[in-house]
């Protein structure tokens, strides 16, 4: 039985409740306990790198765990509903530290919920990813609903961008009214993290719901050495790999540091409102990057030229913004301008690393007489964090270099030596230039699964299928 437009989308929507709870806890967890909370940068980058070395072994357990689960649900969903019902609990928590802790204990407190964050996580992540061969009946199909969700999960973490700064201080100023802009963000990250909690609960209670499991599939549980040896034999696998890194931490650098340039370098009573703008703006493209912008352009281009095409735009939009910066453009109408070709370039570039990951598959049948499919998938789950843990760690060094902290004042920090802000500047787009530039080069000497290349292996394992029949 083909899979259904019910089960499609309700997957879909699981994969956009799952990535609005991670764009926001890798995207403003720093933040929130760095610069409203006042945890020094330091150690915020050296727990959020911790955390992600600690998914290196925590990630193939659970894969095991899952993989010897026997329920009359079937093997997935029961985790998917514990891991997403837990984990919800612990994104409020993580965003809802006592006032009375400081110092250690505040140090503690962070290091301990966002550890149990990313356990819980990967508790719902890995039969999320993982349960897609129970019920999709392999090849194409398999890959279509991959890159949907690729696709759908890219959307929640647009819409964690475009809203998130918009509902934070409205939701704080709700019976806070006369507490200070730190006070007021405090309270609001608490109650927008117990909202997308709600949220992420409910979407992924309708995947459970609507998702029916094959009880004749079975399921690799990949170990760390399984993943790497994949990697090795599966040589195109290794490319895209090394290239999903380097795009997702070029991405994470300049979405832990942006809230930061535009409150501490732009400054201003009104820094949120142009915050907000331009992360409306954003989101909005990439949304639209990857549901509108990229089938068009692929109806006119090969995925190759696309990606090469967002590239382009991806590095140029950088560099304009890098000399609006220090020509001292304030004007969050002119940062548009860049802000436009970078979000769009990474909206398509969410897409086609997919696209590209799924190609490896048949090429590493080919190649290696198996398919690797679950192997590969978790590795890209690994890596993407991973990319947001380097990410982190880069932010929290550039925070620490710039002095720019809690004890600081938008006014004093906008007003702040020409070094400070220069470090920001710097940081937020010259590395994600530099990151993007080695990923498009080892990229182009690498891979080799163009369009035509990837018809001759599909009629090649066609062949060999005939041949066993």
């Amino acid at each position: 039985m083909k899979l259904s437009k019910k089960e499609t989308i309700s997957y879909g929507l699981g994969a956009v409740g799952k990535d609005m709870v991670y764009m926001l806890s890798a995207s403003y967890v720093l933040y929130y306990y760095q610069d409203i909370l006042g945890v020094s940068a330091f150690a915020m980058g050296v727990i959020l790198m911790a955390a992600r070395i600690f998914d290196a072994f925590n990630d193939p357990v659970m894969g095991v765990i899952v993989a010897k689960t026997r329920t009359r649900w079937g093997r997935f969903r029961p985790w998917l509903l514990i891991g997403t019902c837990l984990n919800a609990v612990v994104l409020y928590l993580m965003f809802a530290a006592p006032p009375a802790l400081s110092g250690n204990g505040l140090i503690a407190y962070a290091a301990v919920f966002y550890i149990l964050w990313g356990v819980t996580y990967t508790m719902m992540d890995i039969p999320f990813w993982s349960m897609i061969p129970a019920f999709t009946e392999g090849g194409k199909e398999r890959e279509n609903l991959t890159t949907i969700a690729r696709s759908c999960a890219g959307v929640g973490s647009a819409l964690i961008t475009v809203v998130t700064m918009i509902c934070v201080p409205l939701l704080g100023r709700i019976g806070h009214s006369h507490m200070t802009e730190r006070e007021i963000e405090r309270y609001g990250f608490q109650w927008f993290a117990l909202v997308v909690a709600i949220l992420f609960v409910v979407l992924l209670v309708l995947t459970c719901i609507n998702i029916k499991e094959k009880s004749t599939v079975d399921m690799e549980a990949p170990s760390i050495g399984k993943m790497f040896q994949a990697l090795i034999k599966n040589d195109q696998a290794m490319t895209v790999v090394i290239t999903i890194v380097l795009i997702n931490c070029s991405l994470y650098i300049t979405s832990n540091l942006l809230i930061y340039f535009f409150k501490y370098d732009i400054g201003g009573a009104n820094w949120n409102a142009g915050y907000v703008l331009f992360n409306t703006f954003g989101g909005g493209v990439q949304i639209l990057s990857m549901m509108l912008f990229y089938p068009l352009l692929r109806k006119l281009l090969s995925a190759l030229q696309v990606f090469y095409v967002s590239f382009v735009m991806a590095v140029g939009g950088y560099a304009v913004l890098l000399i609006q910066m220090f020509m001292g453009v304030r004007n969050v109408y002119l940062l548009l301008i860049p802000g436009f070709f970078v979000f769009m370039a990474f909206g398509m570039l969410t897409v086609l690393t997919t696209v590209f990951l799924a190609n490896t598959v048949d090429y590493g049948e080919l190649k290696n007489s198996r398919r690797d499919e679950s192997v590969i998938f978790s590795m890209q789950t690994f890596v993407v964090k991973l990319a947001s843990g380097v990410a982190a760690m880069i932010a929290s060094i550039c925070l620490s270099i710039s002095h720019i902290s809690q004890d600081t004042s938008a006014a004093e920090a906008a007003a702040a030596g020409a070094s400070s802000v220069a470090v920001l500047r710097m940081t937020m787009t010259v590395l994600p230039i530099a990151g993007l530039l080695i990923a498009v080069f080892i990229f182009t000497r690498k891979y080799m699964l163009t369009d035509e290349k990837l018809r001759e292996i599909t009629e090649e394992l066609q062949r060999r299928k005939g041949d066993i029949r």
